[in-house]
């Protein structure tokens, strides 16, 4: 049991010393890229830069003693930044202190619900937001994320509340940018892009972070009116509740839970890119538990909601992770930083921490995927285009939201109107398949063969209905058998029981018989709780449907 809770009891008993060089400079790389750009996820949350660096420190501990992956890295992320951003603003009107209470209050709310969700096992709660409504949200939040970025590169105030206003804002203040912070922050986008290219192991920002702050500090580009992040406390973080409850808060339960469900698909599935890659498989319930303990740590210390980034656990694999125990030396080379390098940090420009991000989110946009969907799929490739339109027009908390409601009536939509199909026999066999996909299959003459592709339930049963009574309705005249084929259906529940009873009435009065074939054993509990056996016989797993049609053939014969 103790096992199970604590993944890190496994690697911990096994660990082989050869892989403690590796851990300790994957550790080491991990905190030189997180430091800035935790600094820069911060100041998107509108929280000082040093909580970003607070969730990586905190996190990143407990995440190892939980987690199931050995290569996740924990931390603040470009979507969750902004969209506790964006949405405090609102609440917190103008009070600094109130922000990050604000903040740490909803990664305390995200670590209850992620607890509870542990308990209750809803790990399957990630399989109701599809991959195409992420792409077209996190193409809108790369868009929306780098417009609140842009006014820095360009050293202006920038402003607005929603998409068309920054852009209008930051078109009319362009003519005033400083041209000095403009060209500092292109030279460090174009850095730091080539050397993803070139040196993709190699800690780039951490090198431009220092780079910057040497050059501001004894240059006279300290004159050229560059914003800095300013003084950030020595120290490491103390300890303690947030100040406001829930009730003191409006609107903190559905950001908390847009940031729960946002941290855990991007946990999740980043977790399994990197465990398929290096020959394991996570556990998407211990997930739960693991970043809801995180969290609630984080919370403890200053720190807003965290999750487990795809582009900083890469770092980590690609830098040669092979436990858990690579946050450990993360967690310890920042708490390094945050007690003697602090002083160092305080002449930051703003406009690198702006570069940082702007690179950062390129990832966010896959216009690859978005041709791929397009080509194949209208219906996916619209369903992309409501989720960037929801997130552009709305805000990211909104897109969330309409992310999963969009996913949730696919799933309904689909559900609802399942697949029927009427079957034919594939030539000299005894196998029956879909005849408007085998036009050639052989049509069984005076017998129609139906099979439902789909659990049968109240929601969808009178739609099944439907189609297989318009289907008799063209043949009622040369049919007397018709064959249900319920290998496809695993449930069924007392209306759609009670569908195939009145089905059978219905049926009796036209002279045809309705059989049932390759019930499952579910379905068979099910018919036989509603007495159906009287009417269908005794329903059985073993009677196929060639079985079946043979012995309408015969019975037909004898009439």
């Amino acid at each position: 049991m103790i096992s199970k809770l604590l993944p890190s009891l496994y690697w911990i008993k096994n660990y082989e010393k050869q892989n403690l060089k590796r851990d300790f400079i994957a550790g080491v790389t991990l905190a030189a890229y997180g430091i800035p750009v935790s600094l820069a996820y911060a100041t998107l949350a509108g929280l000082p830069p040093q909580y970003g660096i607070y969730g990586y420190l905190i996190g990143g501990i407990f995440y190892a003693l939980l987690g199931s992956s050995r290569q996740l890295a924990i931390g603040p992320t470009s979507a969750i930044s902004l969209l506790v951003g964006t949405t405090i603003s609102g609440m917190a009107n103008g009070d600094v202190q109130r922000w990050s209470e604000i903040a740490s209050l909803t990664a305390l709310v995200f670590a209850g619900m992620a607890i509870i969700a542990y308990l209750l096992r809803l790990s399957g709660i990630i399989n109701f937001i599809s991959e195409t409504v992420l792409v077209g949200f996190k193409a809108g939040a790369a868009i929306t994320i780098g417009l609140t970025q842009l006014p820095k590169l360009f050293g202006v105030k920038g402003g607005g509340d929603n998409f068309i206003e920054r852009i209008v804002i930051l078109f009319h203040q362009i003519p005033d940018m400083n041209t000095a912070v403009f060209i500092f922050g292109i030279i460090a986008i174009l850095i730091l892009i080539i050397g993803e290219k070139v040196a993709p192991q190699f800690p780039v920002a951490i090198l431009i972070v220092i780079l910057s702050i040497i050059l501001i500090s004894s240059t006279s580009l300290k004159y050229a009116e560059f914003h800095t992040v300013g003084i950030i406390p020595t120290g490491l973080p103390e300890f303690h509740l947030p100040s406001l409850r829930i009730r003191d808060v409006e609107g903190v339960l559905p950001l908390s839970m847009a940031c729960f469900l946002l941290s855990y698909i991007e946990s999740v599935s980043a977790g399994r890119t990197l465990a398929q890659k290096n020959g394991y498989v996570i556990n998407p319930r211990q997930e739960l538990l693991a970043l809801g303990v995180a969290n609630a740590a984080v919370s403890l210390g200053h720190g807003y909601p965290v999750a487990g980034g795809l582009s900083q656990s890469a770092v980590n694999d690609a830098a040669g992770a092979k436990t858990p125990l690579s946050l450990l030396f993360a967690s310890a080379t920042i708490a390094c930083c945050l007690l003697f390098l602090t002083g160092y940090l305080q002449n930051l420009p703003t406009v690198i921490l702006a570069a940082i991000v702007l690179v950062a989110i390129r990832g966010l946009f896959d216009w690859k995927e978005m041709r791929h969907l397009y080509k194949i799929n209208k219906q996916e490739f619209a369903v992309v285009m409501i989720a960037f339109a929801g997130v552009l027009i709305w805000g990211i908390l909104a897109g969330v939201l309409l992310a999963t409601l969009v996913t949730l009536l696919l799933l309904l939509k689909a559900a609802s109107k399942p697949h029927v199909a009427f079957l034919g026999r594939v030539p000299g066999t005894r196998v029956y398949t879909d005849l408007k996909r085998h036009p050639d299959n052989e049509k069984m003459e005076n017998i129609l063969i139906v099979r439902v592709e789909s659990s049968i339930f109240y929601f969808n049963s009178e739609y099944i209905k439907e189609r297989i009574l318009e289907k008799i309705y063209n043949e009622q005249d040369s049919l007397k058998t018709v064959i249900l084929d319920l290998n496809s259906s695993p449930r069924i529940d007392i209306a759609g029981a009670r569908f195939l009873k009145n089905l059978f009435i219905d049926l009796q009065t036209k002279n045809i018989t309705l059989k049932i074939a390759e019930a499952r054993s579910d379905v068979r509990d099910s018919l036989r709780a509603e007495n159906l056996e009287i009417l269908f016989g005794h329903i059985s797993r073993s009677v196929s449907v060639d079985d079946l049609v043979q012995l309408s053939i015969k019975e037909h014969q004898k009439h």
